[in-house]
């Protein structure tokens, strides 16, 4: 087995190495709102939850040469954002929210995807996502970088709940129904496939 120390690898391989091993990935689809006003959705695969008392979830936003992403700005300025899941039917379109635009142009608009007013926070959601949470910040932390920081650490609790009524059935979800796929590596992801079950000991 070989055996590895990260602190003698470069970003780029560590990199490789965390996105090949840790599959699948959840990914999220995060829409914010910037001072001016514009409207930006980006989507995410550092994306996990971390409590559901009360319901907080996670993302890891990493800088790209050093600079704040605009979706990690637009949270800890406006402290509100909304969480899509990603599913087979919207990950199309949620990938061309991918490309790196100026600020003040939307990926929600570009990838013509519909934006939907929230009830608890003043960011709107997109209708093409079978689940939505409305989130406000709860913490933010600077993390990694040897003299600057490598990523923002966003935790948000969910304040709002939005679910395609198809999917749902006495307080759970059908996973089938719900389509969602995960990030692989490079261009691949991964749809939801054999389902096992294994009980859990006493």
């Amino acid at each position: 087995m070989l055996s590895i120390d990260p602190a003698h690898n470069s970003e780029r391989e560590n990199y490789k190495f965390l996105i090949g091993s840790i599959i699948p990935r959840p990914i999220a689809f995060v829409t914010t709102r910037s001072k001016e006003g514009v409207l930006n959705g980006a989507p995410f695969s550092y994306f996990n939850i971390v409590s559901s008392n009360p319901p907080m979830i996670s993302l890891s936003i990493q800088r790209s040469e050093e600079r704040q992403k605009d979706t990690a700005r637009n949270i800890i300025e406006s402290k509100e954002f909304v969480v899509h899941i990603v599913d087979e039917n919207n990950v199309e379109k949620v990938n061309e929210t991918a490309a790196t635009l100026p600020s003040n142009q939307s990926e929600v608009m570009v990838a013509k995807l519909t934006p939907v007013e929230s009830e608890k926070v003043s960011v709107p959601g997109v209708k093409e996502s079978k689940i939505r949470m409305e989130c406000v910040l709860e913490h933010s932390l600077e993390l990694g970088g040897v003299n600057t920081p490598g990523c923002d650490f966003i935790i948000g609790k969910v304040v709002q709940f939005h679910i395609e009524e198809g999917i749902y059935e006495k307080g759970r979800i059908d996973p089938k129904a719900l389509g969602a796929v995960s990030r692989l590596t490079g261009v691949n992801y991964a749809k939801i496939g054999e389902i096992f079950s294994i009980e859990r000991p006493n």
